[in-house]
Order: structure tokens, then C-alpha cells, then sequence
């Protein structure tokens, strides 16, 4: 996110990163990078020692027990020898995820290096290819649809209210409306092949492996980001490679599952940016960059398998 979350202050972060993990931390600062989570450096003797990630609870049942599966999976596999994951440290009372604020806080060992674009598609194969097929981690939480079947009647419900207040909402509002019979298409066909899904095979997936999530640095590349780490149809990470040239028989992709995949990541961002511009904003950058991905989802092609199954 590219704006700090108005309920934390640097100081309360820093006494917890303190407490938690790095009692030689003497200063955090803001890192305006990826869009979801909020994330900080924590410095002690003027070097960067922590990548520090506040998770925001996404409602007041919220519990974080999925993020806290997903963390202490990605340090199982570390531990398995893939070598190429950055797991969450445990703090001092075993645990990768500490409440603090509206949410929780991880941290991670602090690694120079960028992200590169395009995808390097060689090294990404052979590091998923490792991951299928390492034994999941006990305790890994199981994928399921993130939409219900009834998405498009809670939109259309919704687009019946006035959205906002906030620049974009009444332009976000008439967009969703004029897709309604798309998205009930959509949702229907995802669920249909969210069904397909419970026949094929299963393995430990990141979820999102994109450039955006592999850090290149000078000991080599490494993947980023466990919170999306689950037991899933492999097509949820082949898909990143299918997006990015390859082939989906090159890399052993079921087009139907890459179809699922698809759907759910254009439909999960539609709900989201949809409750996004209901609610209250103010016109941020990251307002702007939420509602370019909107309209995305909206209006990209489909990308459908060659048969319905």
C-alpha cells in the first residue's frame, strides 16, 4: 500500500516489533510497496534487520488463523529444504503472527534485492515444480471458492444503495452494474469448475508466485509472500507461468483448472474493489490504483478453457 494505515503510529509499531522479535530495533519506516498489506523496515544500528507486514483484520471475527496456517507452513517448507522461500520469523513466544492494532503483525529476515519483470520462467517452473512436490505441511488450510454463488445478486443488491461517499464511487457503481449478467455467468462457471477441481490432485501452492513476489538478490532468487500458501489443484502457481508465455502442456497445466483460477482472482478482485468503493474514500493513490484494477477485472477478455468438462 502506498499510504500508512491511519491507526498505527511508528512508535506503537516499533515497541511491538521490539517486544516480539528485535529487541535492538531502534527505528521503523514506511515502504510504500505491494498493495493489500501495510509493511515497514525496522533498523537496528542504522541497517535494515526486519521486513515488518501489518495485516489488517478483515472483519471483528477475524482471527488470522488461515495467515497464521499459511506462515508456519511456508516455515515448515523452509525447513524441508526449498531454500527459495523467505518464511515469517517466530517471535519470542513461537508464534509468526503477533495482534497488534486492527490486525497482526510478521516479520520477516530483511534481504536486498529487487523484483524483475519479465517473469524468469525457467526458474519459477523448477521452483514450483519442487513445491507440488514436497509433502504439504500438517495443518495447511484447504483452498475453497473465496466468492459465494451468490455474488452477482449481493452486487446487484449493492448497486441499488448509493456507494461512497468518495471520488470514485458513483463511476465504480455504474460499472459493476453494467457487468451484472457477466458476473452471474462468471460465478456460475467458477463454481462448476470449483467442482471439477475436488477430483484432481492437490499440493502445497504459493498462490501467487509473480515477479512482484520473487525478490532477486545477490545470494539468488527467492519467493515472497506465504500469506496465499495452501492446498490446492496446482493450477493456482502454473497459472502465473501460462500468463507469462508458457505453454500449458509445457508445464503440465489443465486448462480447466487454469480457468478456475482466472475466474476466481477477476471475481475476488471485483468483490473486493466493489466493498472497497461502497464504503467511504478519499481519492488516494491507492483509491486510484484499486479503481484501474476494477475495471480490469471488468472489461479484460475471458480467458475460458477449451471445453466446458
Amino acid at each position: 500500500m502506498l499510504e500508512p494505515p491511519p491507526e498505527v503510529a511508528d512508535a506503537d509499531l516499533l515497541a511491538a516489533v521490539r517486544r516480539a522479535w528485535e529487541p535492538d530495533a531502534d527505528r521503523v519506516s514506511y515502504l510504500a510497496v505491494g498493495f493489500g498489506a501495510h509493511h515497514w523496515a525496522a533498523y537496528a544500528d542504522a541497517e535494515r534487520s526486519l521486513f515488518v507486514t501489518y495485516d489488517q483484520a478483515a472483519g471483528p471475527g477475524d482471527a488470522f488463523g488461515e495467515l497464521e496456517a499459511a506462515y508456519d507452513g511456508a516455515v515448515t517448507l523452509r525447513d524441508r529444504g526449498l531454500e527459495f522461500v523467505i518464511a515469517p520469523l517466530r517471535g519470542r513466544e513461537g508464534r509468526v503472527l503477533v495482534p497488534f492494532a486492527r490486525g497482526a503483525l510478521s516479520c520477516t529476515p530483511w534481504r536486498d534485492g529487487t523484483s524483475e519483470e519479465p517473469l524468469d520462467l525457467p526458474w519459477t517452473l523448477e521452483a514450483l515444480r519442487r513445491l507440488h512436490a514436497v509433502a504439504p505441511p500438517s495443518g495447511l488450510v484447504r483452498w475453497r471458492p473465496k466468492v459465494g454463488p451468490d455474488l452477482a445478486e449481493t452486487l446487484t443488491s449493492s448497486t441499488r444503495r448509493v456507494w461512497g461517499p468518495g471520488p470514485y464511487a458513483d463511476d465504480a457503481r455504474a460499472a459493476v452494474t453494467g457487468r451484472l449478467d457477466d458476473i452471474a455467468r462468471w460465478t456460475a462457471r467458477y463454481h462448476h469448475l470449483a467442482a471439477v477441481a475436488r477430483t484432481r490432485p492437490w499440493v502445497a501452492t504459493h498462490g501467487e508466485p509473480h515477479s512482484d513476489n520473487q525478490l532477486l538478490t545477490a545470494d539468488g532468487r527467492f519467493l515472497i509472500d506465504w500469506d496465499t500458501l495452501r492446498l490446492a489443484p496446482a493450477e493456482v502457481d502454473l497459472r502465473v507461468l501460462v500468463d507469462n508465455g508458457a505453454r500449458p502442456d509445457d508445464v503440465g497445466a489443465d486448462p480447466e483448472m487454469l480457468e478456475l483460477f482466472d475466474l476466481e482472482w477477476r471475481l475476488d478482485e471485483i468483490n473486493q474493489y466493489s466493498a472497497w468503493f461502497a464504503a467511504k474514500h478519499n481519492g488516494s493513490r491507492d483509491d486510484e490504483i484499486a479503481f484501474g484494477g476494477l475495471l480490469h477485472e471488468l472489461e479484460r477478455p475471458d480467458q475460458a478453457a477449451s471445453s466446458d468438462g
